[in-house]
Parts: structure tokens; C-alpha cells; sequence
């Protein structure tokens, strides 16, 4: 799988730029704040329907515009896939594929597969829940529409039964209605919960493996699923909680509050652990992503590195070199040198300049 090439119109800081990528490794270079980042960025976008910032979408289009595009050509399988999006600054966002209009943003998802990976998600490990619980979704999402299915209606029924739980105290006759949301946030709360369950598993193999090459075989890592509740569980605690929900107005019991555990040694590296320790455990946690798409769907990802490598040192720079030159990456730095001091190859250069691209 590769992104063959990408077409931007009002996008960021690029009012039109066309950009052909070679199947290995493409490097964009130049000082901060020139826009590097927005092409990784639109590229993302346009294959998942997210920003890995979490911007909204009139964020991503320029300021004195109404809309943007993004078109993107990707190969698959050998074949060529076309994506068009439309990103309008008060309206839903328009996807085709092939042409062809998809309703459901959602659609959009395993077309392609990407790995983004940033200097914020270095902190994924001591960061808040929310994060890690985000990596688990995006990840599962890209591989499983049934995943995708199950966790955009858990998510709507819990947003659904807050509004529920807060009208409740001024309408006391609507009490009634709040076992119907129960009884669906049981069935499709706990579909979320066994798939994460099977995934953290298979995550955790993976992931041993990979940071046992990194630590040097000096540490072995444990990564366990911090479920909110069991599956079996869920319909009994949710209503033995009911009460404390309507009164903090609010649902505190599900997999919407789950979270990961990272484990060196019977140790918690979240709240025990080195800044070395939870970053080799970041990488670990990236490069076990990758392995993951390549098991799962028999193909690569495409892997989109945005100025990490100045935030590791040598021995994980090389490690990480070491561990992508099969699949396509596209790169963000500020200048070649650590490429060339790891002997890196490299397979086509973008300089990018004040929002303009030269090869």
C-alpha cells in the first residue's frame, strides 16, 4: 500500500500544491513553521477523516477561504484508489471514492492504512487515558468496520444518555426511558469491550517482542488491558451506579473510561517509570502498530514520521530506521544529518520553504 500522490487546495498555508511521492521514503526538510507538517497532516486527513491534532475542520482550511480539498491517489493491491474531500468551514465534509459519493464518513476507513507518529505521542504512555484509549480506537477502526460499527453507537448512545441523565432532574417522568439506553449501552458497550480485549492481547505479544530488541533483551514489557469494568459485569455495576450517574449527571461506568497499563518489572511505568523508559515503550508501542497492519491485513501501512527523530537519540534513531525500510514513509525534519550518519537511504527530497515545495 502507498500514497502514489496528493493534490491540496486552500489547505493550511497551501493555497495549491501537487506532490508526486516515490513508494520508499520521502523526506521534507526545512526550518520550523514553514508547512512541513501540513502536508503529513492532509494526507492523514484525507485517509482517515481525522487530524492527528484534533482539529476541528475549518482549522485546516486558510483562514480567508470557505473550503478546501484534498485529493489523494493511493495504490492498493496494485490498483489505484482515488479519494476526494471536500472540507467546508459550516458544513459536513464531502468524501468520494473513485468518484463516487460515500454517505458515512466512516466508509472512508480501511481504504487506507496510516501510522502517524509525532513528538507528542512520545508522552503517550504518561499522558491521560483518553490518549491511550484514542490509539486503541484509530488503530481498531482502521481494521475493523464491525469495531468502527460497535463504537460509534456506544459512543452516541453514552452521549445520548448524559443528555438523559441531566434532564432528568428537571423531569423527574422521563426516569422511565433510561433502561432502553442501558439496556443498548450493555449490548454495544460490551462488544467494545471484548474487541479491545482481543486486541490489547495480541498488542502485548507484539509489543514484547519489539521492545525486548530495543531494551537490549535488558527489559521486558507487560501490557494489560485496564478495563472500567468486565463485559460480563457491565449490566450489574451500571445499575448499581445508577444512582451516583443521576447525580453527578453523568454515565461513570464503561468502556469510554478503559484504559491501558504498561508494566516493567510488576511496575507501572505511567507513574513509575524513566522519561527513557516510557519513550522506548512509545516507540515500542508505534513500531508495534505497523506489525500489527502487516499481520492482520497481509499488506503495509503508510508510515508518516513528523520531526521524531530529533526527539530520540542514536540508538532509537537507528532502531527505527532499522525497522521501516520496507514500507513507504513520509518524513518531516529539519535538516539530513542524522539520515546521513545512520546511512540511511532515501529515496526522494522535498525542500519546503515559506508554504512552497521544491524537489
Amino acid at each position: 500500500m502507498i500514497v502514489d500522490s496528493i493534490k491540496l487546495e486552500n489547505f493550511r498555508n497551501y493555497q495549491s500544491l501537487k506532490l508526486k511521492f516515490d513508494q520508499g521514503t520521502n523526506i521534507f526538510y526545512g526550518d520550523n513553521a514553514q508547512g512541513k507538517t501540513n502536508i503529513l497532516e492532509s494526507v492523514y486527513v484525507c485517509g482517515t477523516t481525522k487530524s492527528h491534532r484534533s482539529s476541528k475542520d475549518r482549522e485546516m482550511i486558510q483562514f480567508d477561504q470557505e473550503e478546501s480539498h484534498i485529493r489523494m491517489k493511493i495504490i492498493r493491491g496494485g490498483s489505484p484508489v482515488k479519494i476526494d474531500m471536500h472540507l467546508k468551514k459550516n458544513k459536513t465534509k464531502g468524501i468520494a471514492i473513485n468518484g463516487v459519493p460515500i454517505r458515512k464518513a466512516s466508509e472512508l476507513f480501511g481504504v487506507a492504512n496510516f501510522v502517524f507518529f509525532s513528538p507528542e505521542d512520545l508522552n503517550i504512555i504518561k499522558n491521560g487515558p483518553g490518549e491511550r484509549r484514542r490509539f486503541v480506537d484509530m488503530e481498531l477502526c482502521q481494521l475493523s468496520k464491525v469495531y468502527m460499527h460497535n463504537l460509534a453507537n456506544y459512543n452516541k448512545i453514552v452521549n445520548q444518555r448524559n443528555k438523559l441523565l441531566k434532564e432528568i432532574s428537571f423531569r423527574p417522568d422521563f426516569m422511565d426511558t433510561l433502561d432502553i439506553w442501558d439496556m443498548q449501552m450493555v449490548e454495544y458497550g460490551k462488544k467494545v469491550i471484548e474487541e479491545r480485549k482481543v486486541f490489547i492481547s495480541r498488542l502485548n505479544e507484539i509489543m514484547r517482542e519489539i521492545h525486548g530488541r530495543l531494551s537490549g533483551s535488558r527489559e521486558e514489557i507487560l501490557v494489560t488491558y485496564d478495563a472500567n469494568v468486565q463485559a460480563e459485569e457491565f449490566e450489574e455495576i451500571l445499575k448499581r451506579n445508577r444512582d451516583r450517574d443521576l447525580k453527578f449527571k453523568v454515565s461513570l461506568i464503561g468502556p469510554h473510561r478503559d484504559d491501558i497499563c504498561f508494566q516493567i518489572k510488576n511496575v507501572d511505568i505511567r507513574k513509575f517509570g524513566s522519561q527513557g523508559q516510557q519513550r522506548t515503550a512509545a516507540l515500542s508501542l508505534k513500531l508495534s502498530e505497523i506489525e500489527l497492519v502487516k499481520q492482520e491485513l497481509g499488506d503495509t501501512p503508510i508510515l508518516l514520521l513528523d520531526d521524531v527523530l530529533s526527539e530520540l537519540d542514536s540508538h532509537r534513531q537507528g532502531y527505527l530506521l532499522d525497522s521501516i525500510h520496507d514500507i513507504q514513509t513520509l518524513i518531516t525534519c529539519t535538516g539530513l544529518d542524522d539520515f546521513v550518519e545512520n546511512r540511511f537511504q532515501i529515496n526522494k527530497v522535498f525542500h519546503v520553504v515559506d508554504g512552497k515545495v521544491f524537489e
